[in-house]
């Protein structure tokens, strides 16, 4: 399978909005809450992450299969919103796109993300990657992320 993984613009936006509303369909499933950001996120707010974020996008026959974002803060490259359209998952571009990521930081000191603490296949992926949980937060009364590190 042919799949490309560079940067993406902010006229990509609207596309991986849609994305997002479909990769984060089974994180609302795992947790019975259809409210969490990935969710709720509009395209104003996604347009606007543009402007202070670095995004990625998977492309697989002109069409974004997959994506990325993230900034760096004092030294800390924070990494948010990895997904991939469901049938394009377990073949490897969630590996392939965190490392891109993360190669887009070479001044970052550590790297820091979080998923859902019920979200056993991406915790194993961020620990496959290198990534170890360093702490836990709840966001409503149903979700409870876990924070997860990597020195660089």
């Amino acid at each position: 399978m042919d799949i490309s993984i560079i940067q993406a613009e902010a006229g990509d936006a609207a596309e991986i909005l849609s994305l997002q509303k479909v990769a984060y369909q089974s994180e609302a499933k795992l947790n019975n809450d259809w409210t969490i950001p990935p969710l709720t996120q509009t395209l104003s707010e996604i347009e606007s992450e543009f402007e202070t974020r670095t995004f990625l996008k998977a492309i697989h026959e002109d069409k974004i299969i997959g994506s990325v974002r993230a900034f760096l803060d004092s030294g800390t490259c924070h990494i948010g919103r990895l997904m991939i359209f469901p049938e394009y998952q377990g073949k490897g571009i969630g590996t392939r796109m965190m490392e891109k990521i993360e190669a887009a930081f070479p001044n970052a000191k550590r790297f820091e993300l979080f998923t859902g603490t019920r979200s056993a296949h991406n915790i194993r992926l961020y620990n496959r990657l290198g990534y170890r949980e360093c702490r836990e937060m709840d966001i409503s009364p149903k979700v409870r992320l876990v924070f997860m590190e990597k020195q660089q």
